[in-house]
């Protein structure tokens, strides 16, 4: 068993499914005819990318989706996850206007598995969900997604796993140098002054191989700068007001709409070698780094109406009856905070990996894999608050007027000051939002009118550790055991650990209590916010300000008990073993191919953090060290059925788990004692002790599923399938409270030591369950099979349907994350004679997203669906036939053409918009050339 046999056997199996159907010799004579035809006709661009992800899925041992690296580096996708939701079942969510966040049938992204060249990947996110756009496209070979696990993979998601793949360089067998460029700038001019609205993207790649094809090497270099611009609505929430015919309506409690100019820069070195000095070994090290940083300028103005001071007249309130809503009113004497924010998001990942196989004897190969990865993710989000005067009641007011749109996009206001007048509009804080004991204290303003006061902006710092090694030792041998053909089986250990760090300042101008007319020097003029019509408002640069001193810091931890919380290390050790056997046999006829297997998973999982009360208005912390330990046994199986040469049925059953939210599952904890004094007060369970927080002894969710799909290979460019899929989950995670025992544990007044030790936890604990189910239908159709005069025309298209049936321990209905319960994709393309032109579409229903809120808490808001529409145009000079031009292309491409929004909802009505994001469209004009 050689490795060059081995590297090809795919295409082996597939012409031994087709053997089993036809004769041995009609199928040979038609194999020769059909590389002769291959010989004859060459497909290159996006039509061959297509025909290798057919391969890829024709010849996969489990239920898969595909993308070749044509797909990714040409499709108009600025991310691998563009280009991963345009594969049936997958949808993505966007952030900040860039698809981000994958969910695969309906599941959101911490339960799925990341891998790159198959091993498990850190995450810039709090949890367990890779962020896509880490990622650089260009860089990448290919991505599979496995619907259907085996026993082999080395990561473990219920929805699946998502494999990004390099290139591998002697299996290219030539040179490669090429470089391509790109122009970027986007449809709305730059909102911001200080902000970018033209960007630019370059690769260099470079693919050899040396001492006679045993040496192979490849490295790629890119690097981006890409502008985002966005305009926000954003709502407090809607409370409920009495209108002027006594009853009672839904109005806007308050507004915080800005305007976003953002830029991604990103870096990105890949370098794979490859060596292969003789038949029988292959050895592969290839490591990733990346240097990331999201920049977002923000400006806006937060507006107070219904839980402001301002008062509101039920007469000026316009009340829509049929849907209970106060669609426009009028607030008088209120107060708004002008704000210049900054936040900037800088990640560092660094992958390496070196792999080994070794062919022991013609049945037997041996693999070593090792790998680290780790990354570092820091946040520094700056809020800078100016007004007419400090607090409440200094300063002047106005008299704000809103009139909701309609079709979700939300309110636009009226209103009287000129928001863009420096003199008017002063540095400091105009409410008083600073309700903190310590900022007080360290003012001096405690029991004075200015107490509460102090908060001129603030800061918040959230730091991401990530760390993974891992080890893999595993066989594969060739054997003939009655239908089974092939055994594998190995070890393998992973040991991670992620550390988060939360902290924010309260921030105080030096010259409080005044308020502080904008220094000339530090003054950009004004933003635009005519599109909620708040006319302009001033721009300066905040941050130099901080950075010259013009600031105090105080830590919120102080006396806030939420960084506490949000503080936390998370260590988990993952033992397995696996095993599997691969068959092939004849059923009533018809070639059945597949394997089974069996995967034993056991988790060390250890987590530390603090546990925090307040005490004198301080917040006082004690350390905690918590492990715990489970295991699974995972069973898998795949079976594909070939009816004959194109046509295949499969089907697969796996148990697969998901592990725990890391901020669900940590060992930091809030802590309160109702035992002491004189008057003890017991809970509901008889506790004196309460427990808020992580629950480090959280299981993973688990499901048991079922896939069954047909597939129909009815061209080497084309195929349908159709699939259906149930799951059954369980161990799902509720929030709920569960007995903990404090044995030891000191009540923290007295010192003495309680006799009732058991404390009354709130978190998150396994319960409940439920079904999912959904099918899929899927479809690549080249035009050419209908006349020849459509060559190179063609269709890409797919529709996914789910339905769920989950409920938590007490019988309530519960939804999935992620879940829209329908998705299409579609992508019409037309590559012939050097020109190629494509247009694509992704839809999605509604569904449950997680975003950022106050204090980058992560929150569940409803989404509503959305339609993304990007197109391509390009012109390959050499395929052209154009002498001299070979190797030159240049491409054109525009996403997001219908400035498709985001819109999140507050509650079931649809003008509780709570978040309506514009971001425009984008362009890009790039050429591409190789050597």
């Amino acid at each position: 068993m050689s490795l060059s046999n081995k590297r090809f056997r795919p295409a082996l199996l597939s012409a031994a499914i087709a053997a089993s159907v036809t004769s041995v010799g009609v199928f040979a004579q038609e194999a020769q005819e059909g590389a002769k035809s291959l010989e004859e006709v060459t497909v290159t661009g996006f039509r061959k990318s297509v025909m290798d992800s057919i391969d890829t899925k024709r010849d996969a041992k489990a239920v898969v989706e595909a993308i070749s690296a044509e797909d990714i580096g040409k499709l108009p996708d600025s991310s691998i996850a563009e280009s991963i939701a345009r594969l049936p079942g997958l949808a993505a969510q966007r952030l900040d206007g860039r698809a981000s966040r994958v969910s695969i049938r309906g599941f959101g992204e911490n339960e799925s598995a990341t891998t790159f060249n198959g091993r498990e990947q850190v995450s810039i996110s709090d949890n367990r969900g890779v962020e896509f756009d880490l990622y650089p496209s260009e860089i990448m070979s290919g991505v599979t997604v496995y619907k259907t696990p085996t026993a082999s993979i080395e990561a473990e998601g219920i929805a699946g796993v998502i494999d990004m793949q390099t290139v591998k360089p002697l299996e290219r067998g030539e040179r490669v140098i090429k470089v391509n460029s790109q122009y970027e700038m986007t449809s709305f001019d730059k909102l911001n002054p200080d902000g970018e609205d033209q960007g630019h993207r370059a690769t260099v790649s470079y693919i050899d191989q040396f001492a006679e094809d045993t040496i192979g090497v490849a490295f790629a270099f890119n690097t981006m700068s890409s502008p985002n611009q966005e305009e926000r609505w954003n709502s407090w929430g809607y409370p409920e007001f009495t209108g002027p015919d006594g009853n009672n309506y839904s109005i806007l409690g308050g507004a915080k709409p800005f305007v976003r100019s953002s830029v991604l820069d990103r870096d990105s070195v890949m370098l794979v070698v490859e060596a292969q000095p003789n038949d029988k070994l292959n050895m592969t090290f290839d490591a990733l780094y990346v240097d990331f940083s999201d920049e977002k300028i923000l400006r806006g103005i937060e507006i107070p109406f219904a839980w402001g001071q301002g008062s509101i007249s039920p007469d000026s309130a316009t009340v829509d009856p049929s849907s209970g809503f106060i669609t426009g009113a009028t607030t008088e004497g209120q107060r708004v905070v002008v704000r210049n924010d900054l936040e900037t998001r800088a990640a560092e990942l660094n992958n390496f990996g070196f792999n080994t196989k070794y062919d022991f004897s013609d049945t037997l190969q041996l693999e070593l894999d090792v790998s680290h990865s780790a990354v570092e993710r820091d946040i520094w989000s700056f809020e800078s608050y100016a007004g007419t005067g400090r607090g409440d009641s200094a300063g002047i007011a106005d008299d704000i007027s809103y009139t909701f749109d309609g079709g979700n996009t939300g309110a636009k206001f009226d209103h009287n000051l000129d928001y863009s007048d420096f003199s008017l509009i002063q540095l400091g804080g105009p409410l008083t939002w600073g309700w903190s004991a310590a900022l007080n204290d360290s003012l001096g303003i405690t029991g004075t009118p200015l107490e509460n006061t102090g908060q001129d902006g603030f800061l918040n710092t959230p730091e991401i550790d990530d760390e993974l090694t891992s080890l893999k030792l595993a066989a594969t041998q060739m054997v003939e055991v009655g239908i089974v053909n092939e055994v594998s089986y190995g070890v393998s250990y992973r040991d991670r650990e992620k550390t988060k760090k939360s902290e924010g300042y309260f921030m105080t101008l030096s010259n409080f209590p005044g308020m502080l007319e904008v220094p000339e020097q530090y003054r950009l003029g004004s933003a635009s916010l005519d599109f909620i019509g708040m006319g302009d408002m001033i721009a300066y640069d905040a941050a130099a300000m901080l950075k010259d001193g013009y600031y105090s810091l105080l830590a919120e931890s102080l006396t806030n008990t939420s960084h506490l919380t949000k503080s936390w290390s998370v260590s988990e050790a993952v033992t397995a073993a696996f095993a599997q056997a691969s068959f092939e046999t004849d059923v009533a006829g018809y070639a059945l191919t597949g394997n089974a297997g069996m995967r034993y998973v056991y988790t060390e999982q250890q987590s530390q953090g603090a546990a925090g009360q307040i005490i004198d208005g301080l917040v006082v912390t004690s350390p905690t060290d918590i492990t715990h330990d489970y295991s699974h046994f995972l069973p898998s199986l795949n079976l594909a059925l070939a009816i004959d040469e194109q046509q295949t049925v499969r089907f697969g059953a796996a148990k697969t788990i998901s592990r725990a939210r890391m901020d669900e599952m940590n060992a930091s904890i809030l802590v309160d004692y109702f035992g002491g004094g004189d008057n003890p007060r017991p809970d509901e369970n008889g506790n004196f002790w309460s427990i808020s927080g992580g629950n480090p002894e959280l299981e993973p969710k688990e499901a048991i599923g079922v896939d069954l799909s047909y597939e129909n290979y009815f061209s080497e460019e084309g195929y349908f399938s159709a699939a259906l899929f149930w799951k059954d989950l369980s161990n799902w995670h509720f929030d709920d409270n569960y007995i903990v025992d404090l044995a030891g544990v000191a009540d923290p007044e007295t010192g003495i030591v309680p006799e009732n030790t058991t404390a009354t936890a709130y978190g998150k604990i396994n319960a409940g369950g439920g079904t999912l189910q959904g099918y899929e239908l899927s479809v690549v159709l080249p035009f050419n099979m209908f006349s020849e005069s459509l060559d190179g025309f063609g269709l890409l298209a797919s529709h996914t349907g789910l339905e769920t049936d989950i409920q938590d321990q007490n019988g309530n209905d519960y939804q999935l994350p992620g879940l829209s319960q329908s998705i299409q994709t579609l992508t019409a393309y037309y590559e012939n004679y050097g020109f190629s032109a494509r247009a694509s579409m992704r839809k999605r229903d509604d569904f449950k997203g997680e975003v950022y809120g106050v204090g980058f808490n992560t929150q569940q808001v409803d989404v509503v669906g959305e339609t993304i529409v990007d197109v391509q145009l390009g012109y390959d000079f050499g395929d052209a036939g154009i002498s001299g031009l070979e190797g030159l292309s240049v491409y054109l491409q525009g996403q997001n053409l219908t400035d498709e929004p985001f819109t999140t909802l507050s509650g079931d009505n649809a003008l509780q918009v709570r978040d309506y994001q514009s971001y425009g469209s984008i362009y890009l004009l790039g050429f591409s050339y190789e050597l």
